[in-house]
């Protein structure tokens, strides 16, 4: 039997996936469970979800990241429970034991208690969830160009993405390329360039953890590309054709058939297990505690890193969900085992090391906060581009990626613009000559 210290590390993301490459040269078994064959690399989803790049340029085979880690196996499963008084994970069709168990099972979205809004308000964590809004904004156009009425027109053309963190407001500026540009030229009847695109935020700034100053240019620059920037204001209600938001005491209804969630995200619902079995509770965003050293309180051979973790800054504050500190902590975790496996003693508390934090507000501008060091703009966007490209595990993608978004840019094309999925196109539209309070179905395959 192998007698070497079996490491499980649930999770192929940044943090679970840096975890598991650092130990490939301590004397352990690894064992890398995720419900996904891939690693996606989440900060592009969102150019996904537009259509300037294909699912397949983000996400790579963890097989083929690690077929070289002699010591790391890569299962495909999905966990349901933990057994921790048995070291042991429960497996919707098995089980897995293990002495040292990492979890990096990320975030999922969080509609604050109206869980209801999901089906009319995608957000955007998964493959499924870009491939869903794409669907979702190629078909408003669509809906637009074949509806004789002005005012469900105007409903379709009018998108509005709540939240005006990096996720929103990419998603907003991207959206405003698409309708300034991508499709100018493409239909009859329509034109993209009259779709009005909202962000609503409830804090005082859109990226509101960014500088102030900076976020106020950040702001600047996203009403250059025709989008409306509403803070101070909050989502009361979200259905299929409208939306009704709050600011100053003043109630407003906007109809629209296409809202686009960035406002929240929890912890994955593995971290309440993991609590739940060890005895602790976590924060209202399904974070599990951990101390200094990354481990859940009280169990020394468990760690926890990423979104699903909470874990305070030098300031007492909580640290954000960015791939940064998910690579930094999965690091660290794999020098602490295998400083533990090879007794040479505990490690230095972790502690998060910010190099900087960026978004891309739209085509050749974006934000960019390196310590005191601010940029807005084009050259902002220039270094944006050039660390996500580091950033991507695969070379082969790299490559690919830098030859679509110069494409993209030289001529505004965004060639994976698909309306994908076997289910029929169901449009709904009113008719000049019916009642204007009735509405027609009109189903196309």
């Amino acid at each position: 039997m192998n007698t070497q210290p079996h490491v499980v590390i649930v999770g192929g993301g940044f943090g679970g996936l840096q975890a598991a490459k650092q130990l490939r040269k301590s004397n352990v078994r690894v064992t890398l469970v995720d419900r996904h064959n891939y690693h996606l690399f989440q900060p592009l989803l969102y150019q996904v979800a537009t259509g300037g790049l294909s699912p397949a340029n983000i996400a790579t085979p963890l097989r083929a990241i690690l077929r070289k880690q002699a010591n790391c196996q890569v299962l495909l499963a999905e966990v349901t429970d933990f057994d921790v008084a048995n070291n042991r994970l429960v497996l919707a069709d098995g089980e897995l034991t293990y002495d040292t168990l990492v979890l990096a099972a990320g975030a999922t979205h969080s509609y604050f208690g109206n869980d209801q809004w999901a089906e009319f308000a995608p957000g955007l964590k998964t493959l499924g969830d870009a491939t869903e809004i794409r669907r979702r904004i190629y078909l408003a156009f669509e809906a637009a160009e074949r509806e004789p009425d002005p005012e469900a027109r105007k409903a379709l053309m009018t998108f509005v993405v709540v939240g005006g963190g990096p996720t929103g407001v990419e998603l907003a500026g991207t959206l405003s390329e698409i309708a300034e540009h991508t499709l100018a030229r493409d239909f009859r009847n329509i034109r993209p360039q009259d779709a009005r695109i909202m962000i609503i935020e409830g804090a005082p700034h859109v990226l509101n953890h960014y500088d102030e100053a900076l976020s106020q240019r950040a702001a600047d620059k996203i009403r250059q590309f025709h989008i409306e920037v509403h803070t101070h204001t909050r989502v009361n209600e979200i259905t299929a054709d409208h939306v009704r938001m709050s600011s100053e005491g003043c109630e407003t209804i906007v109809p629209t058939r296409t809202v686009l969630w960035g406002a929240g995200v929890q912890a994955n619902p593995l971290g309440k297990r993991l609590a739940a079995a060890c005895g602790l509770e976590t924060d209202r965003a399904g974070h599990i505690p951990v101390d200094e050293f990354l481990n859940v309180v009280g169990h020394k051979n468990i760690f926890a890193v990423g979104d699903i973790a909470t874990c305070l800054d030098e300031e007492g504050k909580p640290l954000p969900g960015l791939a940064a500190v998910a690579m930094q902590q999965g690091g660290y975790v794999a020098d602490t085992i295998a400083a533990r496996v090879a007794g040479t003693g505990q490690s230095e508390p972790f502690k998060y090391h910010n190099k900087g934090t960026m978004a891309t507000i739209g085509r050749a501008a974006a934000v960019v906060q390196i310590g005191k060091r601010q940029f807005c703009g084009f050259f902002a966007w220039l270094l944006w581009l050039f660390v996500h490209l580091l950033l991507i595990v695969q070379f082969q993608n790299r490559v690919l990626i830098l030859f679509q978004w110069a494409w993209n840019y030289a001529t505004f094309n965004r060639s994976a613009r698909l309306i994908t999925g076997d289910d029929h196109v169901v449009i709904v539209r009113r008719t000049k000559n019916s009642d204007p309070h009735a509405e027609k179905t009109v189903e196309v395959s």
